[in-house]
């Protein structure tokens, strides 16, 4: 099987995309060859069987171009790859469909966000399957989209073997993700605040990068809260960290915290919640599409979403469980990652999906 893969970076230390690395090395594990076409690179480790070529330019028509100039080849070629997919942007299968679809290939759309625009409208009339985490990842109520995980890579996202925090330490907590209204970082903030008003010693450190005008001003506002709530030794605000280091800093905290808003149509199943769960570390999340992941467990880790009084009575809660129990909670979130959100799920998921079609 030969199969093109489209994403924007190919870098292991990239805090938001460093996990494709992973899946990449999952799949060409299941390829004759693959093909990679990336805006850019960075840090990279991949297989011998795959190729990775960039269409890096200044301008959009320059990237356009470059990235036809990458893809037209191989599908006019005598012998077409059997597929391709489209990692998160919908205009690379757009622009890729008229080739693979003169030569009867499928395309494949990998999407696990909120957003809808007419883009993502037009990629997927043109795709023949839209891949997500599962069907409520993804924005368009359609019947061609198909869950298969998030694709964790469990062995650099590794179970810890005990917990970080003695008795009558503070409870360290740990939030991660973009410093964007959408990630809701006020709520955990404020249940800081009431935590502490009862008596709860506790730390919380949030990891972030501010990239855009909204994300930077969304950052001040929560420093200025942060001071007015007189909580400058129990929450941090700091910078990302790369993407090799995340997890060991989740398996130094006693809980990861991710209140990351849900969707009406759609939303965005955020992958730190599985990464946390890897780790054995308890994750406490509020987006609805993790309630079936969060369930049964012997503590309780959901939260009413931007409720920043249940999320304080959820942390409370945990904060006095017995040890054995949180360990007990965040093994066996380790043991549903496991079986179905790992990278060899993933790739076996998108395997399957390009023999389905090419049947």
């Amino acid at each position: 099987m030969r199969l093109v893969f489209v994403t924007q970076t190919v870098d292991s230390e990239d805090p938001v995309l460093g996990a494709t690395v992973a899946k990449l090395g999952a799949l060409a594990a299941r390829c004759d060859e693959l093909v990679v076409i990336s805006d850019r690179t960075g840090a990279y480790e991949l297989p011998a069987n795959c190729v990775v070529r960039t269409f890096g330019a200044r301008t959009r028509l320059g990237r356009g171009l470059k990235y036809l100039r990458a893809v037209v080849p191989l599908f006019v070629s005598r012998r077409p790859p059997d597929a391709l997919i489209a990692h998160m942007c919908p205009i690379y299968l757009i622009l890729a469909a008229p080739f693979t679809k003169l030569r009867r290939r499928p395309t494949i759309l990998w999407y696990t966000h909120w957003a809808v625009n007419r883009t993502l409208r037009l990629a997927t009339a043109l795709a023949d399957v839209a891949l997500s985490v599962d069907r409520r990842s993804f924005p368009l109520d359609l019947p061609m989209v198909a869950g298969i995980g998030h694709g964790i890579d469990v062995t650099q996202f590794a179970a810890r073997t005990s917990a970080p925090t003695v008795s009558g330490d503070p409870l360290r907590l740990l939030a991660l993700g973009r410093t964007s209204p959408t990630k809701s970082f006020e709520t955990v903030i404020k249940a800081c605040a009431l935590c502490r008003r009862e008596g709860l010693q506790l730390t919380l450190d949030v990891h972030g990068p501010s990239t855009t005008d909204e994300e930077r001003g969304h950052r001040d506002a929560l420093g200025r809260m942060i001071d007015h709530e007189e909580l400058a030794d129990v929450v941090r605000l700091l910078a990302p960290v790369p993407r090799t280091a995340v997890p060991e800093l989740m398996r130094s905290v006693d809980a990861v915290v991710n209140t990351t808003l849900g969707q009406t149509a759609g939303g965005a199943l955020d992958k730190v919640v599985y990464e946390s769960a890897a780790c054995a570390v308890p994750v406490i999340a509020c987006n609805p599409h993790f309630d079936d992941f969060l369930a049964d467990l012997p503590v309780e880790l959901r939260f009413r979403s931007a409720d920043a009084e249940d999320l304080a009575r959820v942390i409370a809660a945990f904060a006095r469980a017995e040890p054995a129990v949180r360990e007990e909670a965040g093994c066996e979130l380790r043991r549903r990652v496991e079986a179905g959100h790992s990278v060899d799920s993933w790739a076996d998921g998108v395997v399957a999906t390009v023999r389905r079609l090419r049947s």
